[in-house]
């Protein structure tokens, strides 16, 4: 933008044009007198010439042709993902293997509306105030433990994928699936499995066998947060917990301290339990352990600066070698 002072204004310029096409004054001296080069004064004095006081703005610097621009094919790509999935640029990079900067550029480019907005727009709790976020600073000294109550998918599909109307057809296997999961605080290292109750006795002999996990991964137990569910308040997940394990609960109505668990049970939604059309409970739960190890082992976090729970575990501490 022109300072509101300087010389070459629009309406200065068209002076300066004025000057030499009208008053016969040479380049040199309208230059002498708007403190400009001869070449500036000759370029309006052509641009005048051939459009007139319309042709004194300024052109855009937009270049023609951008030889480095990304191909329309991957832009392309980019804006289906993030139509589709809905994920943030780390995620969109990732996973077409391009520069976040470049995700960020086409995004802005084709005008696509933040993540915020679409929660906005459909519904969805929006975080208002700033989140008080915490790490423990080793694996182990903190694992979240929940459970995801999931509506189970009726044979021939839902009516999330198919229409309330279809819905309404499809009413055999309704009910619902409870996957328990346990996060690590650190790492994020998740393990979840799939589960017909959130009885005591389930929720004790999950949390055995996800200290086994752990333990397989050289990861020591020490504290465990969960919600005030009554199964964890029973005797039977004291006693699955040792004396070994702090038990921490959270504070009622406080999902937000249990974080990571709740983080986790987002991502599973987003990018398993509603990604693709399940004609069936069974089909949907065949494809969970898949997912499941893809989300440990390859899906980039940003909380952990972009990398995956078992790199953030550590390569030492990884048992076997992994695809």
């Amino acid at each position: 933008m022109t300072h509101r002072n300087a010389f070459l204004t629009p309406r200065g310029r068209s002076m300066l044009a004025r000057l030499v096409l009208e008053d016969g004054w040479s380049l040199r001296r309208v230059a002498e007198r708007f403190q400009c080069s001869p070449a500036t004064v000759k370029k309006w004095v052509d641009r005048y010439r051939d459009g007139g006081e319309a042709a004194m703005d300024d052109h855009s610097s937009r270049p023609r042709h951008c030889p480095h621009q990304t191909p329309t094919h991957t832009e392309r790509r980019i804006t289906k993902v993030r139509f589709i999935r809905r994920w943030g640029p780390h995620r969109i990079a990732h996973h077409l293997h391009v520069a976040r900067s470049t995700v960020e550029a086409v995004l802005r480019r084709y005008r696509m509306p933040k993540l915020s907005h679409l929660d906005q727009a459909t519904g969805l709790p929006v975080r208002r105030t700033p989140a008080h976020r915490y790490e423990h600073d080793a694996p182990g000294d903190l694992v979240h433990v929940d459970i995801k109550k999931l509506g189970r998918i009726p044979d021939g599909g839902g009516h999330r994928k198919l229409g309330r109307a279809a819905g309404r057809r499809n009413r055999s296997g309704v009910g619902y699936s409870y996957l328990h999961h346990a996060v690590d605080d650190h790492s994020r290292l998740a393990y979840s499995e799939i589960l017909c109750d959130e009885k005591k006795e389930t929720a004790s002999g999950f949390w055995s066998r996800a200290n086994d996990f752990f333990a397989a991964h050289h990861i020591t137990v020490t504290r465990v947060l969960t919600d005030n569910g009554s199964c964890y308040r029973s005797k039977a997940f004291a006693d699955a917990l040792g004396s070994t394990i702090a038990h921490k609960r959270t504070r009622p109505y406080r999902p937000q301290t249990n974080g990571k668990v709740e983080r986790f049970n987002r991502t599973l939604a987003a990018e398993w339990a509603y990604a693709d059309t399940y004609l069936s409970d069974e089909a949907r739960s065949s494809t969970y352990q898949a997912w499941l190890h893809d989300y440990n082992h390859h899906r980039p976090h940003t909380g952990i600066g972009g990398k995956s729970p078992i790199e953030r575990v550590g390569v030492h501490n990884v048992p076997g070698n992994y695809i």
